[in-house]
């Protein structure tokens, strides 16, 4: 089984994080972004994972690697440029299978990928989206769906003052080769603009999946992502104690510093004796001196208080 995962964007909304780093190998609490979804994805049973990359490649390959110690396989693509959501799919298509996953790569989830693969052949659709349930849908677009799952339509985001709750596309989708000769090449191509409209009555179909699902382009939405990991709320492996606080074994605090609530002190950090660190992410590198205080913070790595 094999799943495309676009990773082609430069991450600004999460600058200066992303200034030199690309995000989807951003530290999140004790390993790179990415890492997380390879771990989803192997398990729901995929084998190889191709990776379509734009910003910074090399970064990726380097810290990823091939997959070869362990778990899927890992292949890397570079466009040439910009291609977009539909564009990225279209240039791997080569080395893509008659049927596969295409995920959002900027997106921690434990969405149950097994039912929406099942979902698809069971409908025979030539292409499903995974839909997330929100409160408020106002920053994201709305699927509609009929009792057996065609999607009927889509609206942009609605008005601030939308009320109730509504189905969005949670980036996840199973798609059939065949849907590949829709998109032209070689030019920047969105897949919900120009592809899901013309997919509408002819095999383009949607499930609900329930569990946890967030984007984490937003340095509000990076630091919940990372309390949500330490406090158990992804199915994923927790690394963090009862008071939401994860600390590097290679990270050194003083006797008399104070961490936590809610914080993450990563490789090769310093906390100096007095100093107090609470709801923050501190990444690789920096150091805090002597009763210094850091609230509601995210240091780039190296920085120093």
């Amino acid at each position: 089984m094999q799943a495309l995962v676009l990773v082609g964007g430069k991450g600004t909304r999460l600058q200066p994080l992303t200034t030199d780093t690309p995000k989807p190998i951003l530290t999140l609490v004790d390993r790179p972004f990415l890492a997380y979804m390879i771990e989803w994805l192997a398990s729901h049973g995929v084998d190889e994972v191709v990776f379509a990359c734009g910003f910074l490649p090399d970064q990726l390959q380097e810290v990823l690697g091939d997959g070869s110690g362990g778990g899927p396989r890992l292949r890397y693509l570079v466009e040439p440029e910009p291609l977009g959501t539909a564009g990225a799919i279209k240039f791997a298509a080569p080395y893509l299978e008659e049927r596969f996953f295409a995920l959002n790569g900027d997106v921690l989830t434990d969405l149950d990928l097994t039912a929406l693969w099942r979902s698809h052949e069971k409908r025979k659709a030539r292409l499903s989206l995974g839909l997330y349930p929100v409160d408020d849908p106002s920053n994201y677009g709305l699927v509609d769906v009929d009792a057996d799952g065609a999607v009927r339509d889509f609206h942009e985001k609605p008005d601030p003052g939308h009320s109730g709750p509504g189905l969005i596309s949670a980036g996840a989708y199973v798609i059939e080769r065949e849907v590949l000769d829709m998109i032209p090449e070689q030019r920047n191509v969105s897949i919900e603009r120009e592809v899901f409209p013309r997919l509408l009555g002819k095999g383009l179909c949607g499930l609900r999946l329930d569990g946890y699902w967030k984007d984490i382009g937003t340095p509000e939405r990076y630091m919940e992502a990372s309390w949500d990991i330490i406090e158990g709320r992804v199915e994923t492996a927790v690394s963090g104690d009862e008071g939401g606080v994860f600390v590097s074994p290679a990270a050194e605090v003083a006797a008399g510093a104070q961490i936590g609530p809610r914080a993450v002190i990563g490789d090769g950090c310093l906390v100096a004796a007095g100093a107090r660190v609470s709801d923050s992410v501190l990444l690789d590198g920096c150091r805090i001196g002597e009763n210094a205080v850091v609230t509601d913070s995210i240091f780039s790595p190296g920085v120093t208080v």
